[in-house]
């Protein structure tokens, strides 16, 4: 019989040693890469892909950027049922959003195995073992989800008792060191990226920026791209964002109600149409030439 899963594929360590794993016991898989508007975790999306053609394995992107995805999520940002972190990141309540549009894919294949590299302990908020169960539950995957590399710590899946997994081959580990995940690296004999990027949604200095946008409502696909640079303002419930360099000059200036940059005068973008003369007076107020007085007018507004 031929064995198939769909494995939840961020590009990392993780997920590339559950690949493997899975491999090893026969499965033909197919890769899951969500494409989330606030980061993409460890490795990026052409990372990822590389990694899963050297492997032969598929890999199909979901894009939660865009379109009808982007508002489901943006709800789950604006009403996470099990809590936020430290900065607004809705960790359960993502990875439950994750997982049930995971589940949607594997019902439309008729993949009843889905595999994640979660590692129990790893991560503070979603990585424990009451987390893990929560997860469960509210995708609907309750037996349907292998963690290989700590599934030895976990009930038995669906797929284990029937003897379609391996259990015995499949990792008992545990907690944030990656020791034995490097071990089985180079026992797989893979590479992998260091940690880095992250979700800008757990960053604490962004809290009170987030909580803004979405009470206001002014997240969406045009404007998604605003949320992740420069300088922001909130005043007379008006939302702008001043450039800090050429680069993020160029991104805003492809917008509309946009003062645009001229001779170390940072463009500037506002939502509202009837504010364009406080966009003036922010441009004036981070130019090269200004003094730090006339920034200060501006400090109670920052986001």
């Amino acid at each position: 019989m031929e064995k198939k899963c769909i494995l939840m594929f961020s590009g990392g360590l993780d997920s590339r040693l559950a690949l493997k794993i899975m491999q090893e016991q026969g499965f033909e898989i197919i890769s899951l890469f969500f494409r989330l508007p606030f980061g993409e975790g460890c490795c990026n999306e052409n990372c990822s892909f590389n990694f899963s053609q050297l492997e032969g394995v598929k890999l199909k992107i979901i894009d939660c950027t865009k379109g009808e995805l982007l508002k489901e999520y943006l709800e789950v940002l604006k009403h996470p049922k099990f809590g936020r972190g430290a900065g607004i990141n809705p960790c359960i309540d993502c990875r439950i959003f994750m997982f049930r549009k995971a589940k949607e894919f594997a019902d439309e294949q008729g993949v009843e195995l889905i595999v994640s590299g979660e590692v129990l302990g790893e991560r503070p908020m979603s990585q424990h073992k009451k987390a893990m169960s929560i997860v469960e539950e509210e995708s609907g995957l309750k037996g349907r989800l292998l963690r290989p590399l700590s599934a030895k710590l976990l009930p038995e899946t669906n797929a284990e008792k029937k003897g379609f997994v391996a259990r015995d081959k499949l990792y008992d580990i545990r907690g944030r060191r990656r020791t034995k995940q490097i071990e089985l690296a180079e026992k797989f004999n893979i590479s992998y990226p260091n940690p880095a990027g992250g979700c800008l949604l757990c960053e604490k200095a962004l809290k009170k920026r987030f909580l803004v946008l979405l009470k206001y409502d002014l997240i969406n696909e045009e404007a998604l791209e605003l949320t992740k640079i420069g300088r922001h303002f909130f005043i007379d419930e008006c939302w702008f964002v001043v450039a800090r360099n050429e680069n993020e000059c160029k991104i805003i200036e492809k917008h509309e109600n946009v003062i645009i940059s001229d001779k170390g005068k940072p463009a500037v973008y506002y939502h509202c149409k009837d504010k364009e003369q406080v966009a003036k007076e922010l441009q004036e107020a981070y130019s090269k030439e200004s003094s730090p007085g006339l920034r200060k007018k501006f400090s109670k507004f920052i986001l």
